[in-house]
């Protein structure tokens, strides 16, 4: 996409953007110094569909923006990558499940539509927790689950409304994702419930295992000789790892 002018545009777009709206709701903290509230969660979802990579690559650089104003640290890495996987797999789950626009109108639609959204909330939740943990800033368990309800309930509610009002204007102005840089090869079958499954099981499965490790309630007894940290990295990487690699199928 780096060699089409107009997804460079979009993503500069989708960047200002998010920062825009993420900006003026820091003064109102979730866990004072590394979240707020952020109705502009929805943004990263509904650019997703409209712009494929380019939704990820704004929301990866407009977080990055965005944490300008609260002061950069280490833990910002793992917010640049959270930010991009959480506008990655919008339009990737979806294009693997379906060919229909993202409008749902039918209750199967509606229902794909919340568990994509979901999935890209929670591996996003994992990937922030993850990385804050293991550097000693706050816990799993606090910052994930903060962050899954903090995206979920603003995307849940507004980026229906949204795509319900953008898509059929940025469709008829053939903005696109498709429509610049044009529609790939629709993966075989077996790749698209390979990545589907990846994606879904290693999501849920780091979520859950971060959890648990998180609070204490997780330590296997073959990993003793490990430091906490350390069992907290093995058995939390891998899942992480997984639902990247399925990302990779779709």
């Amino acid at each position: 996409m780096w060699s089409n002018t107009r997804m460079v545009v979009l993503t500069a777009m989708c960047a200002s953007l998010y920062a825009a709206v993420l900006i003026p709701f820091m003064v109102v903290p979730l866990i004072p110094g590394l979240t707020h509230f952020r109705p502009a969660n929805a943004l990263p979802i509904v650019c997703s569909f409209l712009f494929g990579p380019a939704a990820a690559w704004g929301a990866a650089f407009g977080n990055l923006i965005g944490d300008f104003f609260t002061g950069l640290g280490p833990g910002d890495v793992f917010g640049f990558i959270g930010n991009f996987l959480y506008a990655l797999v919008p339009y990737r789950l979806w294009r693997a499940c379906t060919q229909d626009d993202p409008l749902p109108r039918t209750l199967p639609r509606w229902l794909l539509l919340f568990t994509v959204i979901t999935v890209a909330c929670a591996l996003c939740g994992a990937t922030v927790g993850f990385g804050l943990q293991l550097l000693g800033f706050v816990p799993f368990a606090v910052l994930a689950n903060v962050i899954l309800v903090n995206n979920l309930v603003t995307s849940a509610v507004l980026a229906p409304l949204l795509l319900t009002v953008l898509y059929p204007r940025v469709r008829r102005a053939r903005l696109l994702y498709g429509d610049i840089v044009g529609r790939p090869p629709r993966a075989p079958a077996w790749r698209r419930l390979a990545g589907v499954a990846l994606v879904v099981i290693g999501t849920a499965t780091a979520f859950v295992l971060g959890n648990l490790a998180s609070g204490g309630w997780l330590d296997p007894t073959t990993l003793a000789a490990l430091s906490r940290n350390m069992r907290f990295l093995v058995l939390v990487l891998p899942p992480l790892a997984i639902a990247v690699s399925g990302l990779t199928l779709l």
